[in-house]
């Protein structure tokens, strides 16, 4: 299985196709299994990076806090396009990994050839809300840590995704989820890629904030897909496939 090792970490990825390369980063709780239906529909012309998370799918992490943050998560997306010698991609994903495909153009937009964005926010500008967040983040946290795996819930994509340990995923939700500052949601109106936003119109929890973020990023494209929740890659395939292959010519 591949693996790229680095501080103490191995990142899995898989790595299919040839032509322009998509970065796919998933939700919390999901894995790289999430995007099956689009590594169908895109690798015979495409080239389809999926990745795991520290404290997600099979990637391995120590267990220790500090290895997991938001910083950390950036200079994994970088890292591993490094490996792969891939100078730009499109950097696509879904909810965590939606938010942290923004903060990757915060830290590295020499990097970003487009953003597609799927069923995600921007974050939070008040403190006030970062700390609402976060005490559901620790909440999840704690749930994962008395309950288990069997804890973990979510929607479709996380059926599709196979888990290390509920563990890994509280420290993810401690040190990856939390919100720390505002500067994702502060970049919006600066995005300078073509940006697809795409989320279902039963994703309640996020609708709001991602008709925000098509509203400030300039020229971006925003699809609500019919009868989908949060997972609506995995609940829609061929509504979001076709979206994404429209979007995708225009690149």
């Amino acid at each position: 299985m591949p693996y790229l090792e680095r501080d103490n970490v191995r990142l899995y990825f898989e790595d299919d196709g040839a032509g322009v390369p998509i970065l796919l980063t998933h939700g919390f709780g999901a894995s790289t299994g999430m995007w099956a239906g689009q590594v169908a529909a895109f690798s015979d012309r495409y080239r389809l990076i999926r990745w795991d998370m520290r404290g997600h799918g099979q990637t391995e992490c120590p267990d220790d806090l500090s290895y997991y943050s938001q910083a950390n998560t950036e200079d994994d997306m970088r890292a591993l396009l490094d490996h792969l010698e891939i100078e730009q991609a499109v950097i696509a994903g879904h909810s965590l990994g939606g938010f942290m495909s923004l903060a990757f153009n915060v830290a590295y937009p020499e990097r970003v050839k487009a953003l597609v964005l799927q069923g995600c926010g921007p974050g939070y500008r008040r403190a006030e809300a970062r700390e609402t967040w976060n005490e559901r983040a620790e909440n999840r946290a704690r749930t994962l840590e008395e309950g288990g795996l069997a804890a973990l819930g979510g929607g479709a994509e996380v059926g599709e995704s196979v888990q290390r340990s509920a563990r890994g995923l509280a420290q993810a939700a401690r040190g990856i989820l939390s919100q720390v500052d505002s500067r994702v949601i502060d970049s919006l109106p600066n995005i300078a890629v073509p940006t697809l936003v795409i989320i279902g119109d039963g994703d309640t929890y996020y609708i709001d904030g991602s008709r925000y973020m098509a509203d400030r990023i300039p020229g971006a494209v925003n699809v609500v897909v019919p009868g989908a929740g949060h997972g609506v890659n995995v609940e829609k395939p061929e509504s979001v496939n076709g979206t994404l292959e429209e979007f995708l010519k225009t690149i």
